[in-house]
């Protein structure tokens, strides 16, 4: 296509695009031609991530004609960058993702047993950005739970805090020793809690990075008139971290910002949302037996781990759910699953994740009827029974009749929907 401009050797910045820009309060302005970069992927995404630009694409001029067009640069990662002699994350990459402010990609591996740190973790990283979040809805496929259309939740991972970071001293190290030394004679912890073969885990957790967090789904959450917000932690037995997030997102709804908005007791009214204290394992469990109870969920990194994917599996997996990465300005959207390298190159992967992050990089832009435009038409075809094979299968074991599609094909039957609505 004549906006997509492939990795040919080098990077080439397309002259007839523009860069979006980062301003002082950290919103963006979107020129008609942005220029947004892609990362192909690993394993499937060589499959999926065409399909996303090429629905994505469609939507644009469906709703905008010629007055607007998305200019698709291709910068290179994982396994792409190492056969082109490449780093798995060349700096060029990191440079160009920037200087574009907003990005996607399809899934990266870390291949086992070469070392060196996740891709994922690098991208987060490199842009702070801190929040994770993760729309969770149903569009009409198979699900494992009744009444799935129940499922309409948005999850807000914390992501540059936890466990996360990696601050860990192996068991029967020399760094390990000196840091139960220092617990033991210092802070006075019993030896019961730290035997000689002890492995140790240092969970940062900031008030600072918290909060920033915190204010971001309380934004959404007003700006998209969600009603009820759980904050979830396991705070009963971790007060120092996940009891201090509990307590330090109650205090932002203090602010100014969100005082009488954000709201404690008592029904929440046009232009209120109401925040809940929940506790992790509870959580978990109201998520299956009364998914439609919260509309949007804030939560540390490791729990939001958890929640995402359980909440994910309500709707039938992580290939149904879209997922962007934000910071102040800054935003990268993904695919929500991994390279799946078991079918990669048979034509049969669900490209529906990364086509759903296109379209929430869209609403991103502020282009909100283009994406709305792919939520309708993905709903569509999925409702005339579809789909790849994941998707006609399930619908089989319901006794519902399928019609099965490849990867390609499947974006096909999107695009047309969106063409003939």
């Amino acid at each position: 296509m004549e906006n997509i401009f492939w990795w040919k050797g080098k990077v080439e910045i397309p002259s007839e695009g523009s860069f979006i820009k980062l301003n002082p309060d950290k919103t963006i302005t979107v020129p008609d031609n942005p220029i947004i970069p892609f990362i192909m992927g690993d394993g499937i995404g060589f499959e999926i991530t065409p399909e996303m630009i090429k629905v994505v694409n469609a939507a644009v001029e469906k709703v905008y004609g010629n007055s607007k067009k998305i200019y698709w640069l291709e910068v290179l990662a994982g396994d792409k960058a190492e056969e082109n002699g490449l780093n798995r994350m060349p700096q060029e990459t990191l440079d160009l993702l920037k200087q574009s402010i907003v990005s996607i990609k399809g899934p990266l591996g870390t291949p086992v047993g070469k070392g060196g740190k996740s891709l994922n973790a690098i991208l987060r990283q490199s842009m702070d950005f801190y929040s994770a979040i993760r729309p969770v809805f149903y569009m009409g496929q198979p699900s494992p739970i009744p009444n799935p259309e129940r499922v309409n939740v948005t999850v807000f991972r914390e992501n540059s805090d936890d466990v996360y970071m990696a601050i860990e001293y192996m068991p029967k190290t020399e760094e390990v020793k000196k840091v139960k030394e220092f617990f033991i004679n210092q802070m006075g912890v019993s030896e019961y809690a730290l035997p000689e073969d002890v492995g140790i885990t240092v969970k940062p957790m900031s008030e600072y990075k918290t909060k920033r967090h915190v204010r971001k789904a309380f934004r959404y959450a007003l700006e998209n008139g969600k009603k009820h917000i759980a904050v979830v932690g396991k705070g009963n037995i971790m007060k120092a971290t996940e009891g201090a997030f509990i307590n330090w997102a109650f205090e932002v709804a203090q602010e100014d910002e969100f005082k009488g908005k954000i709201i404690t007791e008592g029904e929440p009214q046009e232009g209120q949302a109401k925040i809940y204290k929940v506790i992790t394992d509870q959580m978990l469990m109201q998520l299956v037996l009364k998914p439609e109870y919260y509309d949007v969920i804030i939560t540390q990194n490791l729990n939001g781990d958890y929640i995402s994917d359980l909440a994910s599996a309500l709707v039938g997996g992580p290939g149904f759910v879209p997922s962007g990465n934000i910071g102040d300005g800054y935003a990268l959207f993904e695919s929500t699953h991994g390279t799946a390298n078991d079918i990669a190159g048979k034509g049969i992967a669900n490209p529906l994740s990364i086509i759903l992050s296109g379209a929430m990089m869209l609403e991103y832009l502020g282009w909100k009827d283009a994406s709305n435009v792919i939520y309708k038409a993905v709903k569509q075809v999925i409702s005339e029974g579809k789909g790849t094979p994941d998707i006609a299968n399930g619908f089989r074991k319901l006794g519902k009749q399928a019609v099965e599609l490849s990867t390609q094909a499947f974006g096909d039957e999107i695009v047309k929907a969106i063409k003939n609505n």
